[in-house]
């Protein structure tokens, strides 16, 4: 395939970069990004949602990347209640309370701490009466942070097939039905074991569509999947996983009884996020266009379509006539090739803009950036990237060949050579990923 630029488009009536410096549309992106993230901030949203304190205990757990902002935003707007319990996060996500204890651990694999907060919550929950409080916060990553595994299974067993999950290409909801059935405390395991204590769960949505089953795999929730569900799932992406997995799925089911008395509540989503997003391109003088919050499927792919929608705002006005920009939340895919060659450094966020910057192929009008709202693409230390209309001249002339980069999976690499991350550190909040294309 050719990768040189194509010929430059006719001009466009009505269309100008005249007043756009390339160091005014990144502020203006930056501003977009961060005003997105802000709203999603715990100690802007929850105390809102909180019921009234109760007669007896209120015990706090929860499991997240955003769990322990979650906590201090808690005992901020209950100061004088008594609160006990725990909450677990990711490393490096932690951040001071002082009557809720707060345990970190590992993502995306489990770790033996993962296992330690789950123990520490089911016995937090564990013997509790009806005048009883418990207030489960529930974000983005909880999955990893806190396991319980089946019995039959062991941790071992369940980071091989999480190692197998993360590389299958799976959707976030499919990864979670299989996640949800060997464990004994996702799935509504935790609010069981609470019972007959009233549970009421404050969440912080990151995944297509808002499904609270999906959000840290539903340890408050009742799941009406069926283990003859995660097997198939497992059968279709062709997993490798450990016998014990598809012994202890084979097994009858764990009935999990759930008190009506139970509320389940979104504090922040990412749909408010680009809400919040588009009122800041408002008052920069954009027009702004949410395509979405729920978009899925392969990086690269995505940013393939999203550059197309791209170019026909610039070159004729539709679906939106610049000066725009277009958002767009969700999570997308990065599918490795278990038979190929080991990957690069890089994320969803960052591939999807690789994949869109040579599509677009440096075409004057047209910025972008995106990022993870938690402040890490995958695993590595930056939250996204930005493209500009120089982004291929510039890594070419650094020594990068960017197809190359895409086929390897080492985005990453590309957009630390061209000096164009986007470092936020952890962000104590998410809303899952965040995209601005900008249309001049």
């Amino acid at each position: 395939m050719n990768d040189q630029h194509p010929p430059s488009p006719a001009p466009v009536r009505g269309l100008t970069t005249t007043g756009w410096t390339d160091g005014r549309a990144r502020a203006v992106l930056r501003r977009i990004l961060d005003a997105a993230i802000h709203s999603a901030m715990p100690d802007r949203v929850l105390a809102r949602y909180l019921p009234p304190p109760p007669k007896g205990k209120c015990v706090v757990v929860g499991a997240g990347k955003a769990a322990a902002s979650m906590a201090a935003a808690l005992e901020q707007a209950w100061p004088d209640v008594a609160l006990s319990g725990c909450v677990v996060t990711r490393d490096g996500h932690g951040t001071g309370t002082r009557r809720i204890r707060v345990m970190e651990a590992s993502h995306p694999m489990p770790d033996s701490r993962s296992v330690d907060a789950g123990r520490a919550m089911l016995a937090a929950v564990a013997g509790l009466g009806p005048d009883d409080l418990v207030i489960a916060l529930i974000s983005g990553g909880g999955s990893a942070l806190l396991e319980c595994p089946r019995a039959g299974l062991t941790l071992g067993d369940i980071r091989t097939l999480n190692h197998a999950l993360l590389h299958s290409g799976a959707s976030i909801r499919e990864m979670n039905v299989v996640r949800r059935h060997l464990s004994a405390i996702k799935g509504g395991g935790l609010a069981a074991a609470a019972a007959p204590a009233r549970v009421v769960t404050l969440a912080i949505s990151d995944v297509p569509g808002d499904d609270p089953l999906t959000i840290a795999s539903g340890p408050t929730v009742a799941d009406p999947t069926t283990a003859a569900e995660a097997l198939s799932i497992l059968h279709h992406y062709d997993m490798t996983v450990p016998d014990a997995v598809e012994t202890v799925l084979m097994q009858p089911p764990t009935d999990r009884m759930l008190s009506p008395r139970n509320r389940y509540t979104l504090v922040s989503t990412p749909l408010m996020a680009l809400q919040a997003a588009a009122a800041t391109a408002r008052d920069c003088g954009l027009t702004p266009l949410v395509l979405g919050d729920a978009l899925e499927g392969e990086s690269r792919d995505a940013g393939t379509f999203m550059a197309g929608i791209a170019l026909s705002a610039r070159l004729h006005g539709l679906p939106v006539g610049a000066p725009a920009v277009l958002l767009s939340g969700g999570e997308t895919t990065v599918t490795i090739n278990p038979a190929g060659p080991p990957p690069g450094r890089g994320g969803r966020n960052t591939e999807f803009l690789l994949s869109m910057a040579l599509t677009v192929q440096g075409n004057e009008g047209i910025w972008a950036i995106a990022a993870d709202s938690d402040g890490i693409d995958g695993t590595e230390d930056a939250a996204g990237a930005i493209i500009t209309p120089t982004t291929l001249t510039r890594a070419r002339a650094l020594g990068c060949d960017p197809r190359a980069c895409l086929r390897a999976h080492d985005s990453y690499s590309l957009f630390r050579t061209t000096g164009d991350l986007v470092m936020t550190g952890p962000t104590l909040t998410n809303v899952n990923d965040i995209r601005a294309v900008l249309v001049l």
